[in-house]
């Protein structure tokens, strides 16, 4: 199912078109298996009964990207301990945890979605034709309410970190 993205959505100033469903506000939090830096299973509801704010990107391996999870990073520090930050790209698990290491990253979760994209095709992140995900952040409450999303709409941007905070926060 293609989302309602294209032209909406670029990257380098390119349209694309972001495969799956997307996401609304109120929306029950679709549960979904990624793979986390041990080559492990984890899903959504691993993480039931905390507030979860999903920060979405394409690939480590850019500066912008590498921005968000250290700004990402660097928040998680000062939350509590009933909100998580898991930081998602398609890139394989080996890469994650190189970069993590060398940047000291240590307070988000990082997960993969590289063998089902299994996220990126439930929350319309899928970029077609590329098998990257789309940038962006999902927050869903502790009931597993969807309370905030964003699909950036030029890839290359950063996200909006404060609004999606600050919903968390509440």
């Amino acid at each position: 199912m293609l989302n309602k993205t294209e032209g909406k959505v670029s990257f380098g100033g390119k349209p694309v078109v972001l495969l799956g469903t997307m996401c609304k506000l109120g929306d029950v939090a679709q549960d979904f298996t990624v793979v986390n830096q041990n080559l492990e299973e984890d899903k959504l509801s691993n993480y039931d009964g905390k507030v979860k704010i999903l920060s979405v990107f394409p690939s480590i391996d850019t500066g912008v990207c590498a921005t968000q999870n250290r700004k990402f990073n660097e928040e998680a520090a000062k939350l509590g301990d009933d909100i998580v930050i898991l930081s998602i790209s398609n890139d394989l698990p080996f890469a994650q945890k190189r970069f993590c290491g060398a940047e000291g990253i240590d307070n988000v979760i990082m997960l993969s979605d590289y063998q089902q994209v299994d996220f990126g095709t439930k929350y319309g992140f899928l970029i077609g034709g590329l098998r990257l995900l789309a940038r962006g952040i999902v927050v869903i409450d502790k009931n597993n309410i969807i309370r905030h999303i964003e699909y950036v709409s030029e890839i290359t941007d950063e996200p909006d970190y404060d609004t999606a905070l600050s919903i968390a926060k509440k």
